[in-house]
């Protein structure tokens, strides 16, 4: 067989979309693809199997040196939205749950902690998150309201000026890494005016009870957190300060709904990257897989879907780093990517035929994780009526 086309970066970036990266960059995704590939790799199957999260896969993950790259500091660079974005690939690529991971605590986290505390407050907190001497995560969606948390958030705080505390009452569901984090970051309907806070609460605060979601098919190595608050007591310094309504929780929102996007390309291309293997290396009628036509057929559709996932990314991705941010724009690029992710892992999985349903070719996991991807950080159909908001002028929630 001859060597197969690849791209200088990215085996599977057929239109050579990374060469955008500067070369300081360029050994950043460099430098983590050989990491993820040597200490974190090799943990991700047995996890997934056993469905948990082990410490070792935890300390794996926040040994990366990817929120404050050394080769950015050294070359002098800023940290630029294209090199985020290929940094969430490449952890996708790798693992959707790895991706997950990491991007509870330095994107959701990091986000609503930057965007939404007060000026010296996100400096202070920003600090701590970088060094992991302080771990959080997002907290949200609750146990009836995900779509329509907006309007219909149930989880209340209630200011008491006697002791200078905020009382939290109320549950949440679906909190990814709660159980192995410092501090859940709380979004509540303030009882005095009915708007939404965000106050930073310790996991083992009094009150606060949390149990892992089992039976998963999807997401497994994620230890996902149903969470009850209690009369729940934190101090008013807990409050992050720049958050007084649901608008501003928008705003931290839109600064991170591209990165599960991004994650989409990536987990697109793992999947593609796993089948394309397989296939070389498998042996049918005499001669390995790939000779056949409609195998071929299938790895062509494929790579098209990445490589058109990759484009809406890189486009949408420059905008933002030009300050472009619409909401009608990254739920286009949620939508589109995370449905041609489905489509992908479906076809991935197919060619592998019955080996594709076990982990040995990486493609089982990536299969079942894809419909996590599909649902979370906004779903098709709530992305698909915000483009249609956007392109009709008229709004078709209710």
């Amino acid at each position: 067989m001859a060597e197969p086309v690849t791209g200088s970066i990215i085996p599977s970036d057929f239109y050579g979309y990374a060469e955008r990266l500067t070369e300081a960059e360029r050994a950043v995704i460099l430098d983590l693809r050989e990491r993820l590939e040597t200490t974190v790799k090799p943990l991700v199957n047995p996890a997934w199997d056993a469905a948990e999260l082990p410490q070792e896969l935890v300390d794996a993950v926040r040994a990366l040196p990817l929120m404050d790259p050394p080769a950015l500091k050294e070359a002098g660079e800023p940290i630029r939205r294209i090199l985020t974005g290929f940094r969430n690939f490449e952890l996708a690529r790798c693992d959707i749950n790895v991706g997950t991971l990491y991007n509870a605590h330095a994107g959701l986290f990091r986000t609503a902690c930057t965007l939404g505390g007060g000026e010296q407050q996100a400096k202070e907190l920003d600090a701590k998150i970088l060094d992991y001497s302080l771990t959080g995560v997002f907290g949200l969606t609750e146990p009836d309201h995900g779509s329509d948390v907006a309007g219909g958030l149930a989880t209340t705080a209630t200011y008491d000026p006697e002791t200078d505390t905020w009382v939290i009452d109320g549950a949440k569901r679906w909190i990814g890494g709660a159980t192995i984090s410092d501090v859940v970051a709380t979004f509540a309907r303030d009882t005095a005016d009915g708007q939404v806070k965000c106050f930073l609460v310790p996991r083992d605060a009094e009150g606060v009870s949390m149990s892992i979601i089992p039976n998963k098919a999807s997401l497994r190595i994620m230890q996902n957190a149903h969470i009850e608050y209690r009369g729940v007591r934190v101090p008013a310094s807990a409050r992050l300060e720049g958050i007084n309504s649901f608008k501003d929780v928008a705003r931290c929102l839109r600064a991170m709904r591209s990165d599960v996007a991004w994650m989409a390309v990536g987990a697109t291309a793992g999947a593609y990257e796993a089948a394309l293997r397989y296939v070389r290396e498998r042996q049918q009628f005499g001669q390995p897989l790939a000779g056949f036509q409609l195998i071929q057929e299938k790895l062509a559709i494929m790579l098209g879907n990445l490589t058109s996932s990759l484009g809406l990314m890189v486009q949408l991705t420059e905008q933002e780093e030009q300050g472009i941010y619409k909401d009608e724009n990254s739920a286009l690029a949620k939508m589109m990517t995370s449905l041609r992710l489905r489509e992908t892992v479906a076809l991935a999985r197919e060619v592998c035929g019955g080996n594709g349903i076990t982990l040995d070719t990486d493609v089982a996991r990536f299969h079942a994780d894809a419909e996590a991807v599909y649902s979370y950080e906004g779903t098709h159909e709530i992305n698909a009526l915000i483009v249609g908001r956007a392109v009709t002028g008229v709004s078709a929630f209710v």
